[in-house]
């Protein structure tokens, strides 16, 4: 009797936890290194919205993003480039991750108490006087430099760590048969870093309720640049730890199969890298997923974000809203992962899980933007059910950003960086650099590029949510022909076929 149950338990037990005893000592320490950079991603994201909408005005966020992410993010990948040539892979981490760990540590501390004596008031004050009033935002990102620097520093935060440094080292260290396996769990660590973060931004927030109005933010600030500072230095301990630990281990790593790839192809010149990358499919198609993703939810969330300021006006409960809808979306892509990513993967096949992310955007921004455009049908409906047609809009594009994001961390990004493991060692580094970094920010700002025009020309988000809808279904079109052709080529270089659930001994 108990030999006939141990098959089932070991199936079971496969579906739920893929992971051999041994084998912890890889994915534990890859699972807080994630946790933690993840935790600084959320604190960030939503500091860097309060610091500039309170300072400088909304208006500046859609120049912030378009003239100072997408330079900066190109300039970082030039930088970067050249810096993969000379450094060694361990050094290059310190070197891109430790800029920003000093400077968030700085900020509350000697930047942003001394803004006023920093900003050119003056020279700003003139620009306004002689130059259009609708680049009133784009004077804004001058006369707020301190802050415009948080904000572009911030964004870039999701794309170089965790994007580039994370994924690109897990790529290095992590053959193909462990990925479908680890991948999923090690995005764990990320989402139950929003479990964590989300709550800490509505303590602060509470805090802030009862301390003077003069010096409310400040303290706030230093309490959550606080949080990002000591999570910065546990992520380099922990990367430390496991290139003398988990690197020297056999088991896990062999360098000479890296030394060999290097050898049978020599470095290019950023020249050649680039020519390299445009003329290869493979990369142009992994580039289109990362563009597309970065436009489709730009453009959604942008529309949902109107919908929730105008339901919650006071900038406390707009924070607060905003931390439960991270916990949410923690929660929620912590059960995906657990229940759905990596089974999928081992189940289906690269081609099949990469397919849900664009499909569940498409079903959800169907859903959202069809209640967003003929809600007013439904308000004497709604209303006796005791809500709004305002609220309920609020509600289901959190929904939908929900299921968005979710399919993203479980499903998407692993299947993604699964993509690169292939490539040899100069299209990893220089590709995920450019695709990664330059692609990633290309696709948010193209978003809001896209918007910006159709603003100038119907004057009110309410009057383009046509458009964008439109727009978004011809963007996730393009995406879904990319992940088939990807798929293609992804088979043809793995061999990959959709293995049959193994039970772990």
């Amino acid at each position: 009797m108990t030999q006939a149950k141990q098959p089932e338990f070991g199936k079971w037990r496969s579906f739920f936890w893929p992971v051999h005893g041994f084998e912890l000592k890889k994915l534990l320490p890859m699972f807080f290194l994630f946790f933690f950079i993840s935790f600084n991603y959320t604190i960030l994201r939503d500091t860097k919205d309060t610091l500039v909408v309170t300072s400088s005005g909304a208006e500046t966020i859609p120049f912030l993003k378009f003239w100072g992410v997408v330079p900066a993010a190109v300039i970082f990948m030039l930088v970067y480039s050249k810096l993969s040539n000379i450094l060694s892979k361990e050094k290059l981490f310190y070197a891109t991750i430790f800029p920003f760990i000093i400077f968030f540590g700085l900020f509350p501390l000697a930047i942003y108490p001394n803004r006023e004596w920093l900003h050119p008031t003056t020279s700003a004050d003139w620009l306004q006087s002689v130059l259009p009033m609708g680049l009133s935002g784009l004077i804004s990102c001058y006369r707020d430099w301190t802050l415009s620097l948080f904000y572009i520093l911030s964004e870039l935060w999701g794309s170089v760590v965790l994007s580039l440094l994370f994924w690109g080292f897990a790529n290095d260290i992590t053959k193909v048969t462990e990925a479908k396996r680890f991948y999923s769990l090690f995005g764990l660590g990320a989402n139950l870093a929003l479990l964590f973060s989300g709550p800490a931004i509505v303590w602060v927030s509470q805090q802030q309720e009862s301390l003077p109005p003069e010096s409310a933010w400040q303290i706030s600030l230093n309490y959550l640049m606080g949080m990002v500072f000591v999570a910065g230095m546990a992520v380099v301990a922990i990367y430390w730890w496991i290139n003398r630990n988990v690197l020297t281990d056999p088991r896990f790593y062999d360098p000479t199969e890296e030394k060999k790839a290097k050898k049978s192809k020599p470095k290019m010149s950023l020249t050649d890298s680039f020519k390299y990358l445009l003329s290869s499919k493979y990369i142009l198609c992994i580039a289109t997923l990362v563009i597309a993703y970065g436009i489709s939810i730009n453009l959604v969330e942008v529309t949902w974000k109107n919908q929730l300021k105008q339901q919650f006006a006071n900038a406390n409960q707009y924070s607060a809203f905003m931390g439960w809808f991270s916990f949410t979306t923690g929660l929620v892509t912590i059960l995906m992962m657990l229940f759905v990513g990596g089974n999928l993967m081992r189940r289906k096949g690269w081609g099949f899980t990469a397919m849900v992310t664009p499909v569940v955007l498409l079903v959800t921004g169907i859903g959202f933007f069809a209640f967003v455009l003929f809600r007013d049908y439904l308000y004497t409906f709604l209303v006796t059910f005791g809500t709004s047609p305002l609220m309920l809009a609020v509600l289901f594009g959190a929904a939908q950003n929900i299921m968005s994001k979710s399919a993203k961390y479980s499903l998407f990004d692993p299947t993604k960086e699964m993509a690169y493991i292939p490539l040899d060692p100069e299209a990893k580094v220089k590709g995920k650099a450019a695709i990664d970094v330059v692609g990633a920010r290309l696709g948010k700002s193209g978003g809001s590029f896209i918007q910006q025009g159709l603003l100038v020309m119907f004057g009110t988000i309410g009057a383009i949510t046509p458009y964008v809808a439109a727009i978004l279904f011809v963007i996730i079109a393009a995406w879904i022909v990319a992940v088939r052709s990807l798929n293609k080529q992804f088979v043809e270089i793995t061999g990959e076929k959709i293995e049959k659930p193994a039970t772990v001994s």
